[in-house]
Order: structure tokens, then sequence, then C-alpha cells
């Protein structure tokens, strides 16, 4: 035997024949070196004897088409226990380990926290504690201030897709004048699908316009797993979770900062660095200077002594919090900012005050711009 057929029969060397039950009950691991495909297979390949020609010419041709093939995703068994004609989707493990879409649950936990602090609920996993519809039916109580008429606590199945049923609902009648096409039913909620969950909490907070940053462009790779005829079948699509904040937010009126952006990311540098030149021409009469747009404008301070500045007065400290220490009043700061900028004759900031303290860049440059364009020729 040589080294490839060696090493081959070391790997499974030790493994048993899966009996028939097992087979009826889930799906195997999958080798790290072998597609999704092989899921599709009515005869396992665990069947085959290790050390034949034509699997080491299998394995020879898998690790030529590996690079070009989706990466493999880990089915659970009970993902496999499904009904004909029934689907289930698993998210690719590469696009949960992608930086922003870790950053968009992180987002959407500490969001969901903040606002039943009150109630003492907590959110730790996402697909684990909302499914049954408990923490949904809170959650929108208190966002919309409003009472749901549902049992508090539902321990039946039944009960919790009626619990799901109602609450969702109540979403819809929120979202309608939007008519954004809902990606999320009660089956999918309730069967803990990550992609759904995630849909509908990304819309719930655009549309109460929460006071957090969601990242732009978050997309993952989903393997839907369908039964038919017995045997499942899997396809791959690509599940857009977030576009842009204007866009999620219902403004779509395109400005040159998109454009920057999106086709001329090279020439931001340029733009940056004309903004700080002219906030430090004004900060610098009272010994402040900005090096870093996007985080030393974030708590607000900065914004309201430069208005000050470029209007000629004293802005009373009483009004804002020159050493601010929690998230709302960063927001107030920045608030009272742009009321200081209407007063002065400005348009109203295109960006909101949240963004700004969320460190949401295209948005500090929207409200720097603004100020540069009325006040670039003042000494």
């Amino acid at each position: 035997m040589n080294r490839s057929s060696a090493s081959w029969a070391a790997r499974w060397r030790g493994r048993r024949r899966p009996r028939r039950n097992d087979q009826l009950r889930g799906l195997w691991a999958v080798p790290k070196h072998r597609p999704t495909s092989t899921l599709l297979c009515k005869k396992s390949i665990w069947t085959e004897v290790p050390g034949k020609v034509s699997d080491l010419q299998e394995e020879g041709k898998n690790a030529i088409n590996l690079p070009m093939c989706p990466a493999p995703v880990e089915v659970h068994p009970e993902d496999s226990l499904l009904e004909e004609n029934e689907e289930r989707t698993v998210i690719d493990p590469t696009s949960r380990d992608d930086p922003r879409f870790k950053e968009l649950v992180k987002a959407l936990i500490d969001w969901i926290n903040g606002v039943l602090v009150e109630e003492r609920i907590i959110v730790k996993q996402l697909e684990e504690d909302l499914y049954d519809g408990q923490v949904l039916q809170k959650l929108l109580e208190k966002l919309a201030d409003c009472k749901l008429n549902v049992a508090e606590v539902t321990q039946s199945e039944i009960g919790q897709k009626q619990k799901l049923q109602t609450v969702l609902e109540a979403v819809q009648e929120l979202l309608r004048p939007h008519s954004r096409p809902l990606q999320w039913t009660v089956d999918s909620i309730h069967g803990k699908n990550l992609v759904a969950i995630l849909h509908l909490l990304v819309a719930l907070a655009m549309h109460f316009r929460a006071p957090i940053h969601l990242p732009e462009h978050v997309s993952v790779q989903v393997v839907v797993v369908r039964k038919r005829e017995g045997l499942l079948h899997s396809s791959h699509v690509t599940e857009e979770l977030t576009t842009t904040t204007e866009m999620m937010m219902g403004r779509f009126e395109r400005d040159a900062f998109d454009t920057l952006f999106d086709h001329a990311p090279d020439k931001l540098s340029v733009v940056k660095k004309s903004l700080i030149t002219f906030v430090n021409k004004h900060l610098n009469k009272l010994n402040l200077e900005v090096t870093e747009l996007e985080t030393q404008f974030a708590d607000g301070v900065y914004l309201v002594l430069l208005m000050g500045l470029l209007e000629d007065y004293f802005v009373p400290l009483h009004n804002f919090y020159l050493t601010p220490d929690s998230f709302d009043q960063k927001v107030h700061n920045v608030s009272f900012a742009f009321e200081l900028m209407l007063d002065g004759g400005l348009k109203k900031p295109k960006a909101r005050p949240e963004d700004v303290v969320n460190l949401d860049l295209k948005s500090t440059l929207r409200v720097l711009y603004n100020l540069f364009t009325k006040y670039k020729h003042l000494e």
C-alpha cells in the first residue's frame, strides 16, 4: 500500500459502519475534504471498502476541485428529521465567523437587553431565547408601548406558535406602510432559523430607530436542506441581512458621500484631511486638536464647542455634558449640536445623532461637511 492509500486507511480505521437506524436518524459528519453534495447520496459512502482504487481517484478529484466547491457545512442530526418537502436552513460556518456578522448579532443582542433591562430579561443566544415568542412579545410591547392579548407563559408548541402568530401579526401591522416583503414566518422563527430571526430584528431596529449601529452590507451563505422523495437535497443561497443605513431607514436619496465610499475610497483620506484642517483651525483657539474624526466627535463635545466658535458665542456648560460617560449623554450632546446648527441657519443634518455616537464615519463626515460648506471662509 502506498503512502496515500495508507494515510487514507488510517483515517477511517476503527470507524464502525452505521446501522440502519443511524442512517434514518440523521446525517453522519462529512469529512472536511469531501464536498457537501455527498449528503445527497442515497447510498452511504461509508459502505465503501477502504483502499479501493476508485476511492483514491475520488479523493484526488476532490482535492483538485476543493477550492471551487462551497465549504462543507455541518448538518446536525435533528436537521435531517424533516417531513417530505420540508426544508431547513443552515448558516455556513465561514459566514458565522465573519466579523461583521458577529458585530450584527452582538449589536442586536445588546439592543434587546437594553430595551428589556427593566424586565430583567437577558438574551444570550438569539435562536434559543427568541423562538418561543416570549422575549419577542416583551420587546414589541416595550417598543410600541402596547399590550398584546397573549398568554404570559406557554409551554406547549401549539401555545408558543399561537403567541408567535399574534406577535408577528402585530409586527406586520407596524411595518405595512413600508411595503417590505416579510422574510420570516411563524414556523421559521419557532424552528430557530437564525436568518429569519435576524431579518425580523433588523426590521424592528430600523422601524423603531434603535440607537445602535448596524454594520452595513452583511450577507451570509446559507445551505438550504430540503427533503424530497425521502432524500435530503441541499442548495447554497446568499442572504442579505443589511444594506446601507440610508436604505434600511427608508432614505434612498444618495449623496456625494455614498459615491465616495462606494466608488472612490482612495479619495476618502483627502476629504478627511481637508475636514480635519478645517475643524482644527477653529478648535485650536481652545487648545483642542482633532486627529480622528469618527472617534473624537462621537461624544458630541467637540461638535458643541465648534458650533460656539463658528457662530461666535459661548455655550453655557449646563446645556451639555462636558464629560459624558453614557450613551444617552453622548446622544444628548450630538442632538444639542444639531439644534445649534439649525439655529445657525443650516439644514437639518442627514445623519442621526445615534449614528455619530456609534462611530459611523459616513454620518460624521456628512455633519462636518455641512459645517465646512457654510463656514470654510471663516477665519
